[in-house]
């Protein structure tokens, strides 16, 4: 099949002959429009004309070519399949076997993303007890100027010091990357009965922060396995073996926020919901934007059933998650 467009019943062969000689002229030899035009005997203003007719009619193609280690095609497929607004795929094919240098890839792809995700008054939501967000937060660069009101811990945080120091961390390092004003959870995320929890919801601090869920504008969560990460069980705030076995029975897969899902990304609650201190399910699911930053062997299902469940609204992963997402069947 010939390679060159027929265009000998759109415009003169003369005209064409021009068309295409502007176009070499610009394209190949790189010569400025007004060179162009002094050149030809021609205005300016006739030299634009020219080169839009050559983009309208074929003669010059655009072509975009992705580098090394961009994904736009398995972004867009992953996007599409799971009906979310954004995808990021970072290289992790070599990184499987290496949590580690997984998850710093993540945190740095994820950095990138946030950088010019965030929109001035956005109430920003941030789930603390994740490795993955604080890796982020560490490379994020600060924004030019404030794109956040507030930025708001979605779970408790009192716990082990060193573990609240990395939760307190996260939410304040986000905060000062944004602008906005941080508001912290003066909390444990769980409690030992209803009754607890209800007696802290009503406390002044945590009122505030409770109010603020309802009214979050974006959320930035990890997905969790039902086994709890290394920094949550440093936390203090780790749900107890027995009521794991217990979300296990129920099928669940994941949570995120503590809260867990099954499989197809149904909420599995195990009686833990009215014993957590953080945003519930039903108030994180109506955030307009849920970014997730989660990757890996052991998070795959738990990944699934977020996407299966909706979840969220976008996603950074790695390559290799993204191709057994694709690979599932409906």
């Amino acid at each position: 099949m010939s390679q060159h467009p027929d265009l000998t019943g759109h415009e003169p062969v003369d005209k064409l002959r021009l068309i295409v000689r502007v176009a070499r002229l610009y394209h190949e030899r790189g010569l400025r429009q007004a060179r162009i035009a002094e050149a030809l005997n021609l205005s300016q203003a006739g030299v634009s004309r020219l080169l839009r007719s050559a983009a309208e009619l074929g003669v010059v193609r655009t072509i975009v070519v992705s580098p090394e280690g961009i994904h736009s095609d398995l972004e867009d497929a992953v996007a599409e399949r799971y009906q979310l607004a954004d995808v990021v795929i970072i290289d992790g094919d070599d990184l499987l076997d290496h949590p580690r240098s997984l998850l710093r890839a993540l945190g740095s792809g994820a950095a990138s993303y946030l950088e010019t995700a965030f929109r001035p008054g956005d109430l920003i939501g941030v789930s603390t007890w994740s490795e993955t967000l604080l890796a982020a937060a560490n490379v994020m660069q600060p924004a030019k100027q404030q794109v956040a009101d507030k930025v708001v811990q979605l779970m408790g945080g009192m716990g082990d010091p060193q573990g609240q120091v990395q939760a307190t961390r996260l939410t304040a390092r986000l905060a000062d990357l944004t602008g906005g004003t941080p508001l912290f959870v003066r909390a444990p995320g769980l409690v030992g009965s209803a009754e607890a929890r209800l007696s802290l919801l009503h406390d002044p601090t945590v009122a505030e922060v409770s109010q603020a869920w309802q009214q979050l504008t974006v959320v930035l969560v990890g997905v969790g396995s039902v086994e709890p990460s290394p920094l949550l069980r440093l936390s203090g705030n780790a749900v107890a073996e027995d009521e794991l076995a217990r979300l296990r029975s129920l099928g669940a897969v994941g949570d995120i926020c503590q809260r867990f899902f099954d499989e197809n990304g149904i909420y599995v609650d195990a009686g833990l919901g009215e014993r957590t201190i953080g945003i519930s399910a039903d108030q994180l699911r109506t955030v307009p934007r849920r970014i997730a930053v989660a990757g890996g062997t052991r998070k795959y299902a738990a990944v699934r059933g977020a996407l299966r469940g909706r979840w969220i609204t976008a996603l950074v992963t790695d390559t290799s998650t993204a191709r057994r997402l694709l690979e599932e069947k409906e």
